[in-house]
């Protein structure tokens, strides 16, 4: 069965969001640090994987990333400091499996 990631990057401590959905969060986080991802994260550094929470379904993913993306930036802040409070690169922690939101 495959996962559906939900995911927000940032460009440092309280800096740039990014809120994305991806069947493989290890590779998309990736091409993001090596900006080969043309466009917004690139050209403003958005590279660190902050939060991240998983689906079985796609449009459920699909519809959290929509939600999340018109939250309030201060909303989106509670979220990634409830789980991850130093703002650390998750994708250097244990990421298969196990959620970001702490669930």
């Amino acid at each position: 069965m495959r996962q559906y990631y939900v995911y927000i990057l940032a460009s440092k401590r309280n800096g740039t969001l990014y809120t994305g959905m991806t069947h493989n969060l290890i590779k998309r986080v990736g091409q993001h640090k090596e900006g080969r991802v043309a466009g917004f994260t690139k050209e403003y550094g958005v590279k660190r994987l902050v939060w991240y929470t998983t689906f079985e379904n796609v449009w459920d993913a699909t519809a959290a990333e929509k939600r999340i993306k018109k939250w309030k930036r201060r909303l989106k802040l509670r979220l990634i400091e409830r789980v991850n409070r130093e703002w650390d690169d998750l994708i250097e922690h244990q990421v298969g499996g196990r959620s970001g939101t702490g669930q």
